[in-house]
């Protein structure tokens, strides 16, 4: 019997799962935040300069790539339920981790 913990479909199944909890973690940060920028412009702006050290842009990165690696899984889920199986869908996986990482690399060179 062969283990599936080692095809690369359940990882990828494993990292969109981790990447929706990780984004959905965020949303209120981010709903607080807006709500900070309508009601107090001050607070806002403190909590902006925080945002500026190299740990944050760290984590905003990160964030970028989670988001683009659940954008990304969504589309080979959807790839793989409404087209028929071909093999190169076997390589979605490794192109959809491909453009991830190269999304969130992109952020980081213009973040710094």
């Amino acid at each position: 019997m062969k283990n599936i913990h080692n095809h690369p479909n359940y990882w990828a199944f494993i990292m969109h799962r981790l990447s929706g909890l990780a984004l959905a973690a965020f949303l209120p940060v981010h709903l607080y935040v807006l709500g900070l920028a309508l009601a107090d412009s001050s607070a806002f702006d403190d909590f902006i300069s925080w945002s500026n050290t190299p740990l944050l842009k760290f984590l905003e990165t990160g964030l970028v790539v989670f988001l683009s690696a659940h954008l990304t899984g969504g589309v080979r889920l959807l790839a793989l339920e409404f087209l028929e199986w071909r093999d190169w869908q076997n390589s979605m996986v490794a192109l959809s981790c491909g453009i991830s990482i190269c999304a969130g690399l992109v952020f980081f060179l213009n973040a710094t």
